[in-house]
């Protein structure tokens, strides 16, 4: 009792320690795992070694293949239905047949608050619509870019690749004729943005040197570029269904829904 008392522990766990120590020596006086010893949820070793030997079976596929693929053919051994496509990735995981995804790069977004936009060419929007192919099999990437202030569509052109460097012979050629802008704001994809060194691509540096800022939405927010975003199923409804022939003739169906 005056031990316990001098450590400012109860008589309780005082006795409790010295019985641990007893059993089982100064290991037993630490914290014991506080984990049940039953897990009354805890797939069945027949559920697990079936699952396992049918993922070696057919290495490439994946949990929901592997469980409709069971479903189909036989019983599961714990008479309670196969698990969930999700306990079953988890546990080939833990049996290491399946490997974890390698983490994806993403680029940081812009960390300063974005422009106010107030008067035209004080920000210009730009994106590629998803990519199609015409009647003759030429991919079109559609690259679009937008007056935020005006609304104004300034470019609508269809590139074979997303490339920066078909992407800026179309943006001197707007530079030209419109000005040039405070901002550009685009996505965190290619050409726009890139991994590198704050998250800037060739076609970006090149708008900084004469004094453009590029904004970079944040990963997984399109609405922060919505102008495009809306703008790209107009697009689409009114000149990709269907697609044109020939890429000559979807540039013209671009051409006639821009003016």
């Amino acid at each position: 009792m005056d031990l316990c008392q001098a450590f400012g522990v109860s008589p309780k766990t005082g006795y409790k320690r010295v019985q641990r120590f007893r059993a089982w020596g100064w290991e037993g006086l630490g914290d014991l795992s506080r984990a049940p010893h039953v897990h009354p949820n805890r797939t069945g070793r027949a559920v697990v070694e079936r699952l396992i030997l049918a993922r070696q079976d057919h290495p490439t596929w994946g949990p929901k293949k592997l469980v409709a693929w069971l479903n189909d053919r036989e019983p599961c051994p714990s008479g309670e239905g196969w698990p969930a496509p999700s306990t079953v990735g988890d546990l080939l995981y833990r049996a290491g047949l399946v490997r974890g995804r390698k983490p994806r790069r993403r680029t940081a977004p812009w960390s300063q608050p974005f422009a106010e936009v107030e008067q035209p060419n004080d920000l210009w929007c730009i994106d590629f619509k998803g990519w199609f192919r015409t009647g003759n099999g030429v991919r079109v990437n559609p690259l679009a870019l937008a007056d935020a202030a005006s609304r104004y569509l300034l470019v609508c052109h269809g590139l074979r690749q997303p490339r920066g460097s078909q992407v800026r012979p179309v943006l001197e050629r707007t530079f030209r004729e419109y000005g040039l802008p405070r901002s550009i704001r685009s996505d965190n994809g290619s050409p726009f943005a890139s991994v590198g060194l704050g998250g800037l691509s060739t076609l970006a540096v090149w708008w900084i040197k004469p004094g453009i800022i590029p904004e970079r939405i944040e990963p997984g927010h399109p609405e922060q570029n919505g102008r495009l975003e809306r703008f790209h199923r107009t697009l689409k409804a009114e000149t990709a269904k269907p697609p044109q022939s020939t890429w000559q003739k979807q540039q013209r169906a671009f051409d006639t829904f821009r003016t």
